[in-house]
């Protein structure tokens, strides 16, 4: 049997997520950061094994950028075949590499694969994922490599934002171009002077940015905070949005005076015992003034129990209006620069997926996008609430 040595030489972080054991890895980079490279590496590692793999493009055009590199190394291994019209190149051990373009999502339908590479995944339809590629994974449990520039918070957005929360099987990662060590530090410092600002932050540093849209803004300028222990002589207030399964309960604490946010704790999938604990401590380690705590599903009982043990508990009712009312309340805060906020990848995320509909009345409903969790910031708008109130209830009819 014929060993073929690719000397890839990836840079360090090329190498780690090469590395990472997740099945699911989404990668956010900026413009010449190595995406490529990394993708075609990374299909031929598999196809080399006798794996199925696919590199999948926006469009026919921008498929040549991985073919291109593909053509140029699978030439230099012998007993490979590369068939130009089909841009399928095909391995001696039964291995292949096929590139495909997800301008017609219906198009990629059919075939089991080990391994897909999405290019530039951002660009395209959402279903590409959704109803072709996903479902071709199933029967070999193949992995996905999500690469692309960022484009807005659209379903790339949504997909990064489950390796962030540490979703199983899903790891996610952002590198600006300046990652790359062979790119120069000069070339940089020009794209920043010759760019606006914002296709800047976007193309080279790989941030998503606010869509027209979000309901919060300028959250990135509010993230600046780490956490803190509780200090003699200040008072703490926490908010608490408390989940019946699967959605997480998050808890978060706010320094009355500064209104800055201390503590974030998120969880789920505990005994009700243990949640009733969890909340007990961290009521007792920041001797709160109170805990306003969602009284809607189970937190009816959580509430009742905590006050059992002796500590000054606010129920708060969660309807249509009250709602409205807290996350408006919140989102100013964040305009006119009044709270800050802990720097955390998963509140942070929720705040900046969180949507706004208006309502035939004229009224809003907030959420966050179907598949995706709006736990933290519900604890947090319930706990900038509890310190502008000062502990009384909010009663708000529909």
């Amino acid at each position: 049997m014929i060993t073929t040595k690719i000397n890839a030489k990836p840079h360090a972080g090329q190498l780690e997520v090469h590395n990472s054991d997740a099945r699911f890895k989404v990668l956010s980079a900026g413009r010449r950061w190595g995406k490529t490279r990394l993708g075609v590496n990374e299909c031929l590692d598999v196809a080399a094994q006798g794996g199925r793999a696919w590199w999948v493009s926006p469009s026919y055009k921008t498929s040549e950028v991985g073919w291109r590199p593909l053509r140029q190394i699978v030439c230099k291994i012998p007993g490979a075949e590369i068939r130009l019209v089909d841009r399928v190149v095909n391995f001696p051990g039964g291995g292949f590499v096929a590139v495909r373009s997800a301008d017609n999502p219906d198009s990629l339908r059919g075939e089991g694969l080990d391994f897909v590479v999405m290019d530039e995944c951002a660009f395209m339809q959402k279903e590409a994922w959704t109803e072709a590629i996903r479902p071709a994974l199933s029967d070999r449990q193949g992995k996905v490599l999500f690469i692309s520039t960022p484009k807005g918070r659209n379903w790339l957005w949504e997909i990064y934002q489950r390796g962030v929360s540490g979703e199983e099987g899903w790891q996610s990662w952002t590198f600006p171009t300046a990652n790359n060590p062979f790119i120069a530090k000069e070339e940089i410092e020009a794209a920043k002077r010759d760019l606006p600002e914002m296709i800047f932050r976007q193309e080279y540093l790989a941030e998503f940015i606010d869509d027209a849209g979000g309901v919060f803004r300028r959250v990135q300028e509010a993230a600046v905070l780490e956490p803190k222990e509780y200090e003699e002589g200040k008072q703490y207030i926490a908010g608490v949005d408390v989940a019946a399964s699967v959605d997480f309960t998050v808890v978060s604490v706010l320094d009355a005076e500064s209104k800055d946010q201390v503590y974030l704790d998120r969880f789920n999938r505990v005994d009700y015992p243990v949640l009733i604990d969890r909340l007990e401590a961290v009521y007792r380690r920041y001797h709160l003034t109170s805990m306003v705590v969602e009284s809607n599903s189970i937190g009816r009982p959580v509430i009742d129990e905590l006050v059992t043990r002796g500590l000054n508990i606010v129920p708060f009712t969660t309807t249509s209006a009250t709602k409205q009312s807290i996350i408006q309340n919140l989102q100013a805060a964040f305009e006119n620069g009044q709270i800050r906020i802990i720097n955390n990848p998963i509140l942070i995320g929720e705040l900046l997926s969180f949507e706004s509909k208006r309502n035939a009345s004229g009224g809003f409903s907030y959420s966050a996008p179907d598949g995706m969790n709006d736990d933290c910031v519900m604890s947090l708008a319930i706990a900038w609430y509890g310190v502008n109130s000062g502990g009384t209830i909010l009663w708000l009819e529909e």
